[in-house]
């Protein structure tokens, strides 16, 4: 498999596991046009790279990955630049259906603050293992946005639905901690333990009965298609509405200038 053509990953392989870090210092690991789309490939190339039995996904750098860059955003909503590029309908579509085509086990390394797209990127992994440093939120709705990307799906699975609804509606941040504590992570450990962590039980699982462990995860991963069908399309066509807001274009705003947005409902 040729990972030469990504340019927001750092790509490589420790025996038949694959390493996938997000590495897009430009941005601190934030969403633009260019991260998105390669997050809408790269799944596609993990699941057909028959070197790689276990994948770990992680971030190079202070942060695992963010949210939308408020960069792109000021020049889409404020400068109305039409060179800013575009993420679209069905790539946001691809992200997760192509995600859960995976047959092979995902391990999450979140070495950092996790937000958004990040976050629910990490927590729809099939194991998930928190540096202390780590944080997640998914503050949609602090942009005037819908939780369009997977955090009505996942976040009730892990934390249940009023746990969920607290921390998705107000967009807070979860310490690691607070994570671990109520089962929103697998394991927290200290920063430096985190990938020898990962790599120890990646390898032990790419080493292990590798299509019974795919079978397995195949029948965990019903409930979450399931779902995803149940739930996914009505919370990003939500979204995507909800990019035509006077909401949004104040938080652009807001946020640009370092203020609170004041937000009108419209």
């Amino acid at each position: 498999m040729d990972y030469s053509r990504y340019k927001t990953f750092r790509i490589w392989k420790e025996g038949k596991v694959g390493v996938f870090a997000f590495d897009y210092p430009q941005i601190e690991n934030r969403i633009d046009p260019l991260l998105h789309h390669e997050l809408e490939i790269v799944w596609e190339d993990i699941a057909n790279d028959d070197e790689i039995n276990v994948a770990i996904l992680t971030g190079i750098g202070p942060r695992f990955m963010g949210g939308i860059d408020d960069g792109f955003m000021r020049r889409v909503y404020m400068e109305h630049d039409r060179n800013a590029g575009a993420i679209t309908y069905e790539g946001a579509r691809k992200v997760l259906h192509n995600f859960l085509e995976v047959d092979k086990p995902i391990i999450a390394a979140v070495n950092g603050p996790a937000a958004s797209l990040g976050a629910n990127m990490a927590l729809f992994c099939d194991i998930i293992i928190a540096s202390e440093r780590a944080t997640f939120c998914d503050p949609h709705v602090q942009w005037g946005l819908v939780a369009g990307d997977g955090a009505p799906i996942i976040w009730p699975l892990l934390i249940g639905m009023a746990r969920a609804k607290q921390y998705v509606l107000t967009g807070d941040v979860v310490s690691a901690a607070e994570a671990e504590r109520i089962g929103l992570v697998n394991q927290v450990v200290p920063h430096d333990q985190l990938m020898p962590t990962a790599m120890a039980l990646a390898q032990r699982l790419a080493n292990g009965a590798t299509k019974a462990i795919r079978g397995t995860k195949r029948c965990f991963n019903k409930r979450l298609r399931e779902d995803v069908n149940l739930i996914f399309d009505l919370a990003l066509s939500l979204e995507w509405d909800s990019m035509r807001t006077k909401d949004l274009k104040e938080a652009v705003r807001a946020y640009s200038a370092g203020e609170k947005p004041k937000f009108i409902g419209k």
